[in-house]
């Protein structure tokens, strides 16, 4: 089993790094092989080019590695803060760069766009760990939590995932010690739900 693991945080103490380490540390126990990245260390550049709007292969080499780890895992794995209920902006723009055609979905080949996509990550998992400084209600009710349609529909969706995890940790700022330790016990068990789910599928 293989898994690609993706932070999305410049903070190096950050709950998130925390957050990031507890999965790697899960995964390697669990003899998952694993692709991890920290997009601000890697200094991703997020910035899609012209010439990878369409199909054609980037002349990206990073970008090149980041896809294949993609095809390659049968877990994707996404942790970030909401900002402004989207993932920021480096993550944005590897999604933008890394989760495209023909690779992570695609079209008939008379249809010019506007159809229905044909998903090509089918039978992998999608799983997205959120920190947050906002109250569950004020989420739900005023902002209708943007970044659960952002993962689920717009990107696992669109892509043939269907098996998804999504985990948002609140209050972040003013969270005690107590309370992350029991989040980082909720991350490591959502991280061993989807292994097993994963196996499943490899045998079905």
């Amino acid at each position: 089993m293989t898994a690609v693991v993706i932070l999305a945080h410049p903070y190096g103490k950050s709950f998130n790094h925390a957050i990031h380490a507890r999965i790697i540390h899960t995964l390697t126990i669990n003899s998952v092989k694993t692709f991890s990245h920290d997009l601000y260390k890697d200094k991703f550049n997020p910035v899609i080019t012209k010439e990878e709007l369409g199909k054609k292969p980037t002349n990206d080499r990073k970008v090149r590695k980041y896809t294949k780890e993609v095809l390659d895992s049968d877990l994707l794995i996404f942790v970030h803060p909401n900002w402004w209920g989207q993932p920021p902006a480096i993550l944005k723009g590897y999604i933008d760069r890394v989760i495209r055609p023909p690779h992570a979905y695609d079209f008939n080949d008379n249809d010019t766009g506007s159809g229905i996509p044909m998903g090509k990550l089918i039978n992998k998992i999608g799983i997205v760990f959120n920190t947050s400084n906002t109250e569950k209600e004020r989420e739900s009710d005023y902002f209708h939590d943007p970044l659960q349609y952002i993962w689920n529909q717009c990107i696992f969706g669109f892509c043939g995932i269907t098996k998804t995890y999504r985990k948002v940790y609140r209050i972040i700022s003013d969270s005690t010690n107590e309370q992350r330790i029991e989040w980082l016990k909720d991350v490591e068990e959502t991280i061993k739900r989807a292994i097993m789910q994963a196996d499943k599928l490899n045998y079905e």
